[in-house]
């Protein structure tokens, strides 16, 4: 089993890039929030991976945190998804995201998502609600009592700006930093996108 590459970055694509290893190009399907991370060409490069094997090929799948490949592998243990579709749920929403909507069986999130329909997030929720917290803890169902966790106007807020093209970490981060700082009845979800933006854009 092939569980990562290091080598030089030697072509990208949205979908795929090359991991040039000794002389050795290796064609690596990738999720956009894997492809948003990549150095330039030419440049070194260490993904982590997952071999699928079929009748006739060979696919390997990229990923840029083990979290990313986690899911994506307990995804494919969902009747009726396969690696396109994983790859997919990837490119649309951040793993912490999505273990939260599938724990909160937030179904308007989850269909949201191109190519999951009611009935394909349904059975994403029950058939991984009770796994997604080995991903990503503090999807659990209890986790919004715990410390530090994020109110739901904060969490939309982080949505928001991950549609809007902003990094998931990056979004967390200044979210996070307005709701230390601005008293309560300031945090909702559209001041704090207001002001992320406005902090963001500086």
């Amino acid at each position: 089993m092939i569980e990562r590459l290091s080598g030089t970055l030697a072509a990208v694509e949205l979908t795929e890039i090359v991991v040039d290893v000794h002389g050795v190009g290796y064609a690596v399907s990738v999720p956009m929030s894997t492809y948003d991370r990549l150095p330039r060409v030419g440049q070194p490069v260490t993904v982590l991976t997952h071999l699928a094997v079929r009748e006739d090929a060979l696919q390997l799948y990229g990923f840029a945190t083990a979290q990313e490949r986690a899911l994506f592998r307990l995804l494919m243990t969902v009747s009726g998804i396969g690696p396109k579709t994983a790859l997919n749920v990837l490119s649309c929403i951040s793993v912490e995201a999505f273990c939260r909507a599938v724990a909160a069986a937030d179904m308007k999130a989850l269909v949201r998502i191109s190519g999951i329909g009611k009935k394909s997030a349904e059975r994403l929720v029950v058939e991984l609600r009770e796994r997604v917290a080995g991903i990503e803890p503090s999807a659990g169902l209890g986790a919004a009592a715990g410390a530090g966790a994020l109110s739901a106007q904060a969490q939309d807020a982080i949505a928001a700006l991950e549609t809007l093209g902003f990094r998931t970490e990056t979004a967390r981060k200044v979210v996070q930093t307005l709701c230390q700082e601005l008293p309560a009845a300031d945090q909702s979800a559209e001041n704090l996108i207001r002001r992320a933006l406005a902090t963001l854009n500086r």
